[in-house]
């Protein structure tokens, strides 16, 4: 498999990644061509690259690094709520963010996070610990799961709930959607992409939006058909099957940034 091959079959993940970690689909791919462009203005960084996954996400957390040290964080992503998120960032942080979301939405070990982030594994396991610690103590909401397969429903309920959050809702098609919609306004949206009735939890996603920005995590077994970086897509996309401390971790990112609107 040729460089170019290698890298184009991880991008989608990196692009995953990279949304999670900034809050928005148009900031996170940014951020994913400036380390592409990187890579091709420096040979040592391109030929690297030929280590796989580990090696891009190493690139990738050395421009991130680069532009949130850099005093003027809108130069990768301008715009006022840009700015405004990055500040966020610094409140909470980015390190306890990056380690958890490497070890849980990217399932890297410990060992393979401390690759890329150029730290101890030691290290790493106190910022997740940390930041795992700052999830417990965030404020709950109330949560809408669209969701057609009645056990992975119910499996998305015990977890929400499980971690203080309110179910206000459940749903199978995009009509039920709205009709919980119409009772209450939910403050978190967990979606699957194909529903019960073949609707798309896309639309139904998007009848929400309509109404209120509202934060949304996708979960669909097909992330990649989600992240070509071409399109208008979900800035937080969960695998299935799915693990519980993914979704958390999902969830408390999406809640952190708390709007679905680009940030450009």
């Amino acid at each position: 498999m040729s460089l170019g091959q290698q890298v184009a079959a991880n991008l989608p993940f990196l692009r995953r990644y990279a949304r999670a970690l900034t809050g928005s689909q148009a900031t996170g791919d940014a951020f994913v061509r400036a380390t592409l462009e990187a890579a091709l203005a420096d040979e040592d960084l391109k030929a690297s690259l030929e280590g796989g996954r580990i090696p891009l996400y190493r690139a990738f957390n050395k421009v991130w690094a680069s532009a949130y040290l850099d005093a003027d964080a809108g130069t990768a992503a301008s715009g006022e709520h840009e700015i405004g998120a990055q500040a966020r960032l610094g409140a909470i942080t980015p390190l306890n963010r990056q380690a958890l979301l490497l070890t849980t939405l990217e399932d890297f070990s410990p060992a393979q996070a401390a690759q890329i982030m150029d730290m101890d594994v030691a290290d790493i396991e106190s910022l997740i610990a940390e930041a795992v610690s700052e999830i417990d103590r965030e404020q709950a909401t109330s949560v809408l799961i669209i969701e057609d397969e009645p056990l992975i429903s119910m499996q998305l309920e015990d977890l929400v709930s499980g971690i203080g959050h309110e179910i206000c809702g459940t749903a199978a098609t995009r009509t039920q959607a709205q009709q919980v919609v119409e009772e209450k306004m939910p403050g978190l949206v967990l979606a699957d992409i194909q529903l019960a009735d073949g609707s798309s939890g896309l639309d139904a996603v998007d009848d929400i939006l309509a109404i209120a920005k509202v934060p949304v995590i996708f979960i669909t077994a097909y992330p990649e058909r989600l992240l070509t970086g071409d399109r208008p897509e979900p800035t937080y996309l969960v695998t299935k099957p799915f693990q519980e401390k993914t979704v958390r971790a999902a969830i408390s990112q999406a809640l952190f940034f708390g709007s679905t609107r680009p940030l450009d």
